[in-house]
């Protein structure tokens, strides 16, 4: 069964009239901490995690469906060209088609990964992660606690010490006005990467 997770440090009151207006069918969640973000290594949406039936992780986490077409938005009307969305369409047919094989076929999937293959490809948090999380956590205190300005110097440090992480810049965005996650302060940062990825990729599919 899937399980979706927001990960949004504005809580219910941002988060569940979205998932009120999808209407899924699967059980929708609010991790406010983003601890299912620093447990499974998650720096970015949409991203996905596989686990069986025994709770074993059958693919780490990874980009669920979507590609770098995006970047090709337009930063004011919000359009995509067709050749992007058709690229972002075919991918998340594919995705979601791996993933009903690996439903299907279990272990034999050929999507399915070996328990060597899961271990080279997850990441041990190293002291920069934890401190990161640590100083991302302070701010939100200090915010919910009517101190913005202070709160502020711990979510530069912990974008700092873990630049890949999507979630710090955009939660510490929203948590200032819920419109700079896609406003010109997020499409500067998408632009300054250059040649480099936003979405590296779901291996193999």
């Amino acid at each position: 069964m899937p399980i979706a997770i927001a990960f949004d440090s504005g809580g219910n009151a941002v988060t569940e009239p979205w998932i009120k207006a999808a209407k899924s069918t699967y059980p929708s969640l609010i991790d406010r901490r983003h601890i299912v973000a620093e447990l499974y290594d998650m720096v970015n949406v949409p991203t996905a995690v596989w686990i069986d039936e025994q709770g074993k992780i059958v693919r780490p986490s990874e980009p669920a469906g979507v590609t770098d077409a995006f970047r090709k938005m337009d930063h004011k009307n919000f359009s995509i060209p067709a050749d992007a969305m058709n690229e972002l369409q075919a991918k998340r047919k594919a995705y979601q088609d791996a993933l009903r094989d690996w439903v299907a076929k279990g272990s034999n999937s050929r999507f399915a990964l070996s328990e060597a293959e899961v271990l080279k490809r997850m990441h041990t948090p190293d002291d920069a992660h934890v401190r990161a999380a640590a100083n991302f956590r302070l701010g939100e205190y200090l915010f919910e606690q009517g101190h913005p300005e202070a709160a502020q110097k711990y979510f530069e440090e912990a974008k700092r010490l873990r630049p890949e992480s999507w979630n710090y810049k955009r939660q510490a965005w929203a948590l200032e006005d819920p419109m700079k996650p896609g406003g010109p302060e997020f499409w500067a940062a998408v632009d300054s990467l250059g040649d480099r990825k936003y979405y590296p990729g779901a291996e193999d599919i």
